[in-house]
């Protein structure tokens, strides 16, 4: 090979690494200012939503004090229902409260006002305490939904979560890195229970007994399987048995109970679907069966019966 070939190569090299190394700086360059303009604009976004949702607690906050509960806030029924709801946060129960107390003043104010009109006063009375029943319960109604929505989605992927501490275990992993390890696991398909298990793993790292953590999870769903397995890993530590044995048998039981669950609302189907079959489809499959035979009957009978007359 000759020099000039050599020189050639060599300034093919360089050339090719120049322009290599010229855009991989653009692109990253061009994505780290995509990031900073992202950021940016999120937290100038949030901005105005905190500052809303501060001023909406601060108005509430007065009316809130009509319906504040008399015990102390830490021991109040209240306050667990908004641990089983997933609002952890203290301007939680003020709106809550404060959109009670205003919707009990407001809407039979506003029915007395804006109602129609010639109505007696005994009418007005009724609609206004009507009104009022339903906004002191309507939000009630509401914090409930949310809860048996937020528990149904805990139920229906806590089996999974049991069966992946279960092998984390098995695998040599202690319980509180197997935790850790299931919260990384159901980040994206439950947000909810590893939410829940990372609140679990942050109080063990931050000095907390093992026992009081998985009871403050349990107290913070409120449900009755998971409630059965902190009391059981509970006892299993407390006596010395085999938590990857007790998990074994606890996630068998598990599976067992979700596979009843799931044959019994198979068993309903044929009851939820009589009503509509009887009230919808049997009204049309008559109509097109009929509905020919009918109208025959029709042209047929009827004038048999005018010109016998």
């Amino acid at each position: 090979m000759t020099i000039q070939q050599l020189v050639f190569l060599a300034a093919t090299f360089g050339f090719v690494t120049t322009v290599s190394w010229l855009a991989f700086s653009i692109a990253s360059q061009a994505r780290q200012k995509r990031r900073l303009s992202s950021l940016r604009r999120d937290t100038t976004s949030g901005s105005p939503r905190s500052n809303w949702r501060e001023q909406l607690v601060r108005w509430l906050r007065p009316v809130a004090k009509l319906s504040t509960p008399k015990e102390a806030w830490e021991n109040s029924p209240l306050r667990v229902k908004f641990l089983h709801a997933g609002y952890r946060n203290q301007s939680a129960a003020t709106v809550f409260l404060g959109v009670k107390s205003a919707a009990v003043l407001m809407l039979p104010t506003l029915f007395a006002i804006v109602g129609p009109n010639g109505l007696r006063a005994i009418h007005i009375a009724f609609g206004a305490i009507v009104l009022a029943a339903i906004g002191y319960y309507l939000p009630d109604f509401v914090l409930r939904k949310k809860i048996e929505s937020r528990q149904r989605e805990l139920l229906d992927n806590f089996p999974d979560a049991v069966d992946l501490l279960t092998v984390c275990v098995e695998a040599g992993l202690g319980l509180d890195a197997a935790l850790n390890r299931v919260t990384e696991e159901l980040r994206l398909k439950c947000p909810i229970l590893a939410d829940e298990l990372r609140l679990v793993t942050l109080e063990l790292r931050a000095g907390g007994s093992r026992e009081q953590a998985l009871r403050n999870l349990a107290l913070r769903t409120g449900l009755e399987d998971l409630n059965a397995l902190v009391a059981m890993l509970v006892q299993a530590e407390r006596f010395g048995t085999s938590i990857a044995d007790s998990l074994r048998v606890y996630s068998a039981e598990l599976r067992g109970k979700r596979k009843a669950k799931a044959e019994e609302a198979a068993a309903k189907i044929a009851l939820k679907l009589l009503f509509p079959l009887i009230f919808c489809l049997f009204p049309a499959l008559m109509l097109v069966i009929m509905g020919p035979a009918m109208i025959n009957i029709y042209k047929h009978l009827v004038p048999a019966m005018s010109s016998s007359r």
